[in-house]
């Protein structure tokens, strides 16, 4: 074994964890003792950013609160999407925030980061409409008459801007160079991913003028679909996310699905290099694998929130709780909502 492939060996292994935990991150969201990210200094000061990302927050000091936001925004997004499955999104005050499960190439990691990458995006597109950032405001290139006859007017959201600050800030790691591993081709894809959940569900708002609420003149701006909605939309990928490999094609490094008899995977489709574990059981091995011990489950279900998939064939325990419900509820002019709290006793079955 020569001291140049041992070198090369290293340096592939160092590429593999740097992008292993580019989504260091979102340990933003957990900063709540720093106040408003609004000096350099702040910038040197936040735990999880990489030299280049802290360059890029010294640009634009103005900008970090809204990627912090982001940063929450994705946490509170898996934290929902993924709440009756084995693995839920469940964050450590360690970084990375969800432990090691994102080091892993699996299916969870591609979630982690497209939802991420979107997150910034929507954030940043956000904090330029309302005016937040001086950089950029309302997407001002929609203007004039559309084809449809409506009158493009108001504050249509710059999503350019906010896509591009999320390719430079969320992508920086994967884009240093030499960084052409599987797992860095894997992360930069389902980034774009998450982002392209955004672009291709731009939707179009509308406000009618005339006399006696007529439409006489409507004039339309450009709108983000909810998050909510951008999350389903990653979910519903991840259940279809393919499985792929590294392969040369040419002189390009490209991933293509591992099983040929699959279709190859599109810009906006989810990829992953490894199977997912079954998160069954603690592992306090792996910060992030905290079993299924003690969560909720559904007695009924056959689906993965039903107590036979989520405790693992462990069985399950049941108690009755007590549960306080706003009830009989009336409105009193004017104007508020008077309710009564109703107890009610309720099954509540957890995994053994």
């Amino acid at each position: 074994m020569t001291e140049e492939y041992v070198l090369r060996c290293v340096l592939m292994l160092c590429c593999a964890l740097l992008s292993a935990n580019a989504s260091n991150w979102l340990y933003l969201a957990k900063l709540s003792s720093v106040g408003s990210i609004r000096d350099e200094e702040t910038c040197e000061r936040l735990r999880g950013l990489i030299q280049r990302q802290v360059q890029i927050c010294k640009r634009s000091v103005e900008v970090m609160d809204a990627v912090r936001r982001g940063a929450q925004l994705a946490i509170d997004e898996c934290q929902f999407q993924f709440r009756n499955r084995r693995w839920n999104c469940s964050t450590l005050e360690t970084m990375p925030v969800f432990g090691k499960v994102v080091t892993q190439g699996t299916r969870e990691a591609a979630f982690v980061y497209a939802i991420s990458a979107a997150s910034v995006a929507f954030a940043v597109t956000r904090a330029c409409s309302s005016g937040e950032l001086e950089k950029c405001g309302c997407d001002h290139n929609v203007h004039g008459v559309s084809p449809e006859g409506f009158q493009w007017s108001g504050c249509s959201d710059n999503i350019a801007y906010g896509v591009a600050f999320s390719q430079s800030f969320v992508d920086v790691r994967e884009r240093s160079k030499g960084q052409s591993s599987s797992r860095a081709l894997m992360n930069l894809h389902n980034n774009e991913a998450g982002r392209k959940a955004i672009l291709s569900h731009m939707r179009v708002e509308c406000k009618c003028h005339g006399v006696s609420g007529s439409c006489e003149v409507k004039t339309c701006w450009k709108a983000m679909p909810p998050f909510r909605k951008v999350g389903n939309i990653i979910k519903e990928k991840f259940d279809g996310a393919t499985e792929v490999e590294q392969r040369k094609v040419g002189t390009t490094k490209v991933l293509v699905p591992r099983n040929s008899q699959f279709k190859p995977h599109t810009d906006e489709d989810l990829v992953y290099l490894e199977p997912s574990p079954d998160f069954c059981d603690y592992d306090p091995r792996t910060p992030g694998m905290l079993g299924t011990v003690g969560r909720q489950c559904n007695r009924t279900s056959k689906a993965i929130d039903g107590c036979e998939l989520m405790c693992c064939g462990r069985g399950f325990q049941t108690q009755e709780v007590e549960v306080v419900d706003r009830c009989s509820c009336k409105f009193h002019w004017c104007c508020y909502v008077k309710c009564k709290q109703c107890r009610k006793m309720v099954e509540m079955h957890t995994c053994r």
